[in-house]
């Protein structure tokens, strides 16, 4: 029976790669935007879907829509996220809202609603990074989005002590990545996206242990 994976932000960057992935190994993807449209895939087992984060009214239409049609989810991937504070100093109370609202409220408002949607012994994936990790952290720069990334860390361990006999949940840090949300740091990036995604298909398609963080590009757990 085909598999059925969800991934958020699948219009770009390691969620299209991602997406693609899942698509040439057999699964039926349900990817999500904030237009509900994407130009550049077109599979008979791709179908997508608009969803804004920062959008409460999007995410409670996205809750109705799998309800009326009964979809059934094998793994949920939340790979959407934003950083416009990246490489900058300064916290600036627009962007860290902004960037809050969508890596952090959005996120586990819209993981609360499919969760039911999720099968027994189906997977959580949340795309987070080693920049919100407390242990490794050792400089000063792009605050909101480092806080944020550190509030989805602790909300995979809370989903990981609450589904222990449901699901099974991994935060994912995805290697330093050459994509858009990079930045400055673009030129540090020694993964491409489709490496990235690929690193990250294996794991997810494993039998890992639940409540990991997992560092993609080194290939073992990373400090929370």
């Amino acid at each position: 029976m085909t598999k059925t994976v969800l991934i958020t932000g699948a219009s770009k960057g390691i969620g299209f790669a991602l997406t693609r992935q899942f698509l040439t190994n057999g699964y039926k993807v349900i990817g999500t935007n904030r237009t509900g449209e994407i130009e550049n895939l077109a599979h008979p087992n791709f179908e997508i879907l608009k969803l804004d984060l920062s959008d409460e009214t999007t995410i409670n239409e996205f809750e109705k829509l799998f309800e009326q049609k009964n979809i059934k989810l094998d793994i949920l991937i939340n790979n959407a996220g934003i950083g416009p504070d990246l490489d900058t100093l300064k916290p600036e109370k627009e962007s860290f809202k902004q960037t809050f609202d969508v890596n952090v409220i959005g996120t586990v408002f819209f993981t609360e609603l499919l969760c039911r949607s999720v099968n027994v012994g189906g997977k959580i994936i949340n795309i987070s990074s080693k920049m919100g990790s407390i242990e490794l952290c050792e400089r000063t720069d792009s605050v909101a989005y480092r806080m944020s990334k550190t509030a989805l860390n602790m909300y995979s361990k809370i989903l990981t002590n609450r589904l222990l006999d449901k699901q099974t949940i991994a935060t994912i840090h995805p290697g330093w990545v050459r994509t858009t949300i990079a930045k400055d740091n673009i030129v540090n990036g020694r993964l491409s996206t489709d490496e990235s995604a690929f690193k990250i298909f294996n794991f997810v398609t494993s039998n890992f242990e639940t409540g990991i963080f997992w560092d993609i590009e080194a290939e073992t757990k990373t400090e929370w």
